[in-house]
C-alpha cells in the first residue's frame, strides 16, 4: 500500500473533481458540433496555457534527442489514441456512461502489470480491482441494452481506455530524466498536431461555427483539462504504484454520472448509488495504509 502525501491528495481531489464534472462537459461540446474539431479547439487553446506553466514554474523544455522515440511511443498510447477514440464515443453515448466506460482503464491497467509487467499485486489490491469492476457493471446496469445497439461507441471507449492502461503502465516505468511536466506538455503538443490532422481529413465538411455552450465546453477543457488535469495525473501516474494511481481515480466515472444527471437530466437508479460505495470501497482497498505492527 501506498500513503499519499499531502500534494498528491491535493492533485487528486482537484483532478477527480475537474475530470468528473467534464465528461458532461464534453458532451456539451460535440453536441451538435465535429467531435475531432472540438478536441483540436481544446488542444490549440489548452497548450499554450500548459506552456506557460512551464514557463511560470521554470520548468526547462528541452528533450534530449536520445528520449524523442520514447516520447513518441507514450504519447500515442497515452494521448493520441485516447483522445481521438473517447471523444468519437462520448457523442455516441451518454456522458456518464461513456465516462464508466473509459474508466475500465483501472481494471486493464491492473491485469497489464500482472500479466505482462509481472506485478505482484496484494490481495487487497485485487480486492480493488474486483470492487472496481463489479461498480462498473452495477453503473452499466440499466444501459446494457442501449449499448447493443450503439456497438460502435461502446467499442471505441473500452480501446481507449485498453491502451491509455497500457501507456499508463509505460509510463510509470519511463526511465527518462524529464520533468513530468515537460513530458507533459511535449506529448500534449504532438497530440494537438495529431487531432488537428484528423479532423481536417475526417471533418472539414462538417464544420461549423461553435454555439455558446461548444465554445464553454472548449474553455473548460482547454484551461482545466489541458492546462492542469493531464499534467497533474502524469505526476501521480510516474509517482504511485500503477495500481494506486489508476484505482485512485475511480470516484471520476462516479462523478461523471451524477454531474450527467444534474446538467443532462439522466435518470439515476439504485445501481448507481451501490455503485459508489464500490468505487469508494475499491480506492481504499488500494490507498489505506497497512497496518503497523508492534
Amino acid at each position: 500500500m501506498h500513503k499519499l502525501s499531502p500534494r498528491q491528495w491535493t492533485l487528486l481531489v482537484l483532478l477527480t473533481v475537474v475530470w468528473g464534472i467534464n465528461w458532461p462537459v464534453m458532451k456539451m461540446g460535440v453536441t451538435g458540433f465535429p467531435p475531432l474539431t472540438f478536441r483540436a479547439m481544446c488542444l490549440w487553446l489548452g497548450t499554450p496555457v500548459l506552456g506557460l506553466a512551464l514557463l511560470a514554474m521554470k520548468v526547462p523544455f528541452r528533450i534530449p534527442r536520445a528520449h524523442w522515440r520514447e516520447l513518441l511511443v507514450l504519447a500515442v498510447f497515452n494521448m493520441f489514441i485516447w483522445h481521438a477514440l473517447i471523444i468519437i464515443a462520448v457523442q455516441s453515448l451518454s456522458s456518464g456512461r461513456a465516462a464508466i466506460l473509459g474508466y475500465t482503464m483501472p481494471m486493464f491497467s491492473a491485469l497489464l502489470g500482472a500479466w505482462v509487467f509481472g506485478d505482484q499485486l496484494a490481495k487487497r489490491s485485487w480486492a480493488g480491482v474486483a470492487a472496481a469492476s463489479l461498480g462498473v457493471v452495477l453503473l452499466l446496469w440499466h444501459e446494457l441494452s442501449n449499448l447493443s445497439g450503439r456497438p460502435t461507441g461502446v467499442l471505441l471507449a473500452l480501446v481507449a481506455a485498453s491502451t491509455w492502461a497500457l501507456g499508463t503502465q509505460m509510463l510509470r516505468r519511463t526511465q527518462m530524466p524529464i520533468p513530468t511536466l515537460a513530458l507533459s506538455f511535449w506529448m500534449t503538443l504532438m497530440t494537438t498536431g495529431v487531432i488537428s490532422v484528423l479532423a481536417v481529413v475526417l471533418e472539414s465538411e462538417r464544420w461549423v461555427a461553435p454555439s455558446p455552450s461548444n465554445w464553454f465546453a472548449i474553455g473548460f477543457n482547454a484551461v482545466l483539462v489541458f492546462g492542469f488535469a493531464h499534467a497533474a495525473w502524469f505526476y501521480l501516474a510516474r509517482s504511485l504504484p500503477p495500481v494506486a494511481s489508476t484505482l485512485s481515480v475511480m470516484l471520476i466515472p462516479v462523478l461523471g454520472v451524477f454531474s450527467g444527471a444534474v446538467w443532462l437530466g439522466e435518470v439515476l437508479h439504485w445501481q448507481d448509488w451501490a455503485a459508489v460505495g464500490l468505487m469508494m470501497l475499491s480506492i481504499a482497498a488500494v490507498l489505506w495504509p497497512k497496518r503497523s505492527v508492534a
